[in-house]
This record gives structure tokens, sequence and C-alpha cells, in this order.
């Protein structure tokens, strides 16, 4: 069952969702690393024949990969669980969702913002963002109002 927000419910949130953005961002991207070093070090045995190696240095990469990986899962829970929508974690853009003339549409964030400031369809996406204006503010809801 999908949570609404209110614009206000959702601002509020934007510091502890910002911090586990920001954590997840930096999780994907130590993951990635290495996950890539692993890859060319496993790709490297395979070109030599798989000739003996010290299975110590990517037993600690598979670590570092494996501890990353779960941490992010992790943190990408924790968001989902608190209502957020995450859209694209590379350029940290998040969407809560809300009522607005008792149709669901997302209330629009990207890392860096100050604050909540559009607002799109469903199936528009962040190219479709709007304002968030007076008649948006006098006629959207959470889940306070039902």
């Amino acid at each position: 069952m999908s949570r609404y927000f209110t614009l206000a419910e959702a601002e509020r949130m934007i510091p502890a969702v910002e911090r586990s953005l920001r954590d997840a961002i930096s999780q994907k991207s130590e993951y990635e690393s290495a996950n890539r070093e692993l890859t060319d070090a496993v790709e490297k045995i395979r070109m030599a024949g798989g000739s003996r190696v010290n299975p110590g240095p990517l037993l600690t990469q598979r670590a570092r990969r494996d501890s990353n990986a779960k941490a992010l899962k992790e943190n990408i829970d924790r968001m989902e669980g608190m209502g957020v929508q995450i859209k694209d974690l590379d350029i940290g853009l998040i969407d809560f969702l809300t009522l607005y003339h008792d149709r669901e549409v997302c209330l629009c964030w990207k890392l860096g913002e100050k604050g909540i400031h559009f607002w799109h369809g469903i199936d528009e996406g962040f190219r479709g963002r709007k304002a968030i204006d007076e008649e948006f503010l006098a006629n959207h809801e959470g889940d306070s109002a039902n």
C-alpha cells in the first residue's frame, strides 16, 4: 500500500533522506569499484591460464564488494520503508507520492535542491516537473487527510 505525503511531511523527511541517499550513492560507487577490480583480477588470472594466485587479495575485494552491496540494499530498503521512491540513484532523484485532485502524483526532489519545489504526474517523470503553486498546495493531500 502506498503512503501519501503532504508537502510539509515530505520536506520534514528531506534531511534523513538526504543522509541515506548520500550514503547509498557512496555505497554504490564503492560496490562498482570493488566489482570492477575483482572482475579485472579474475580476467587476468584467466588470461594467465589459471596460474596459481594468492587468494587473499581476491577474497578481500569480494568481501568489500559484498559488504557494500549489503549496505546499499539496506539503505535502499530503509528509504523505501519510509515511503520514498528512488527514481535515479546516480543523480539522487526521489519522489514522494501525494494526492492531487484525488489522483496520485509525485512530489519530486533531487539531491542538492533546497526543498521540494516541483511535482509531476505518475507517467510524466522528471521532464514533466511543474512548479508547486498555491493551487497545488490547496488541493494536495497526504494520508492524514484520509
